[in-house]
């Protein structure tokens, strides 16, 4: 691996580390809204005894939690604690860092090999683009056989309420079992695959923009505000595009991992049902929160990225 390779690597991981930690509270939020329409939970301390709520049949003094995100934050707060709010956490922290460390290995090499192939000089962005998108492809298909297994020990955490002990050895023990271990690799793949390639576009082609546009200033403040705003801003930009393409994937990966989906196009069918026949309304149910998880937590990662690879490089 050569040497821009590694710092790619290393910066990703970074970025990685610092998102989940800023951004959990909000994803556990969001998966328990994914996962079903409501959540039963029995009055326990660490929410090893909660269970979703399947529909017409409630678990015996049961307390139901509404899907409104206010309402679960302060049940959550409330019965559980704080430290509720980052269940889940332990195996995202050990795996979003390497997620990120292969998908930003995957941007930059994309990015090093359209450069490389251009023999023009005349800045042809999109040959640039073309390898981004290839190459966040790449890095997506690859990350998700990481982040499959370790986003099922979330789930499972966050929504049924189990240690992550428990989930841990209940994952693990499934390795070699399509509907143990692998349960909604299927989604994950059609999340992560051109989803992630649209995400690296997007962020490439908005931070190209931002800073052919700040080059026509002199001034040296503008400059040093440009290197924390530009990455900032095309993260955030890059999140909403790749979010609106892969989304409803994401939700079907969720529902399938709680236990209340089987497959793809039947737990689509059953989304869509849920709302009435509404397409864009099952598909995209808990989209806005989804999108104030990942925007925060995109604009953090790439600029936690473009910092470290900054600091990283020889000077």
């Amino acid at each position: 691996m050569s040497s821009e390779a590694w710092i790619d690597f290393a910066a990703g991981w970074i970025s990685g580390g610092v998102s989940v930690l800023a951004c959990q509270p909000v994803d556990t939020i969001l998966t328990r809204m994914q996962a079903n329409a409501s959540v039963a939970i029995n009055r326990s301390p660490d929410l090893t005894n909660a269970v979703p709520k399947v529909p017409k049949i409630s678990a015996p003094g049961a307390a139901t939690v509404t899907l409104r995100p206010w309402s679960m934050f302060e049940e959550m707060v409330s019965d559980f604690g704080v430290k509720s709010l980052w269940r889940g956490s332990t195996a995202m922290i050990g795996a979003v860092p390497v997620q990120n460390a292969l998908l930003m290995t995957g941007y930059g090499a994309g990015k090093r090999w359209s450069e490389s192939s251009d023999s023009s000089d005349n800045n042809n962005n999109n040959g640039v683009l073309l390898g981004v998108f290839f190459g966040g492809c790449t890095g997506g298909v690859l990350q998700s056989f990481v982040m499959s297994p370790v986003e099922l020990i979330k789930v499972t955490q966050q929504v049924i309420g189990k240690s992550v002990k428990s989930a841990t050895t209940s994952v693990v023990g499934g390795l070699f079992s399509k509907t143990g271990a692998w349960k909604g690799l299927g989604a994950t793949l059609l999340r992560d695959g051109i989803p992630h390639g649209v995400w690296f576009v997007s962020y490439e082609y908005a931070k190209t923009e931002m800073t052919t546009f700040s080059t026509n200033s002199d001034d040296e403040k503008s400059t040093m505000n440009d290197d924390v705003a530009t990455p900032m801003l095309a993260g955030a930009f890059a999140a909403t595009t790749a979010w609106a393409v892969g989304y409803p994937f994401d939700l079907i990966k969720t529902r399938i991992q709680a236990g209340s989906g089987s497959g793809i196009v039947s737990t689509a069918k059953d989304l869509i049902n849920e709302s009435g026949g509404r397409v864009v309304a099952g598909l995209y149910k808990g989209f806005t929160l989804k999108l104030l998880r990942s925007i925060p937590s995109s604009a953090i990662g790439f600029l936690a990225y473009e910092t470290a690879a900054k600091a990283l490089s020889p000077s």
